[in-house]
């Protein structure tokens, strides 16, 4: 009897061991998979960091580039198109492939004013606006290009009337807006458009406790928003001023 007692007592102390060992093994085993996932989130955190960043950068670079790249191939077209005229009025070649460059710049900038003299007009406009609705509109990336120019050379024809910091959610959660009509009991109606492509949005009609008007010109704001909210220290610090 008392050595089915010591074997007992040595299989309970023994049990108790391996408890233990597996207890303090799954302790061990958490506290690394705690630390893993930690590293998994710093990891993540640089992956989105890395990528916002990228896509940013893509986002303020690719419209510029491609506007670049657009004159440049015009240029070249056109001057291809002029070097026999060229080449018969100047028979130097070392000037021949400047005087077609400038030449054809010449010719695009009257292309350009033509059109836009042509576009003012009834019919002129009637036209562009079929073109745009049925084909320009759809091509990819011509809504963007379009705002961007507009943006470089300035647009006087805004429908905006001014800025504004706005509280669409009830908390201190802040958007980028534009002021597009306010009312007699002092409400606004504001419009809170969409990055990168500011041509889609929101219109919303807020109570006076919910807009902050600041002083930033529009241009600026549209920048900020074609490029996913950088440049948009100057909205805040316009927002501290106040």
């Amino acid at each position: 009897m008392r050595h089915i007692n010591a074997t007992y007592q040595l299989v309970v102390a023994n049990t108790k061991c391996w408890i233990g060992y597996q207890c303090w093994e799954r302790s061990c085993t958490r506290g690394g998979c705690h630390k893993q996932n930690e590293w998994r989130g710093f990891k993540m955190n640089i992956k989105v960091f890395l990528k916002t960043s990228l896509l940013g950068g893509v986002v303020v670079i690719l419209p510029v580039a491609l506007l670049v790249f657009i004159a440049r191939w015009l240029v070249e077209l056109v001057a291809q198109g002029l070097q026999p005229l060229i080449r018969l009025l100047d028979p130097d070649s070392t000037l021949q492939l400047y005087a077609a460059n400038g030449v054809a710049i010449l010719v695009l900038v009257g292309t350009c004013f033509a059109v836009g003299v042509l576009v003012r007009t009834r019919l002129g406009g009637w036209i562009y606006s079929i073109l745009e609705e049925r084909l320009l509109k759809r091509a990819p990336g011509y809504s963007l290009l379009k705002d961007t120019v507009k943006q470089f050379i300035g647009n006087e024809t805004s429908p905006f009337s001014s800025v504004a910091l706005v509280r669409i959610f009830g908390n201190e959660t802040r958007v980028s807006a534009f002021i597009t009509d306010t009312h007699p009991d002092g409400s606004y109606t504001v419009f809170v458009p969409t990055g990168p492509n500011p041509t889609s949005g929101n219109i919303y009609h807020l109570k006076a406790e919910f807009v902050e008007p600041i002083d930033v010109p529009i241009e600026d704001t549209m920048r900020s928003i074609i490029s996913c909210g950088a440049g948009s220290t100057l909205l805040i610090e316009a927002s501290e001023k106040e």
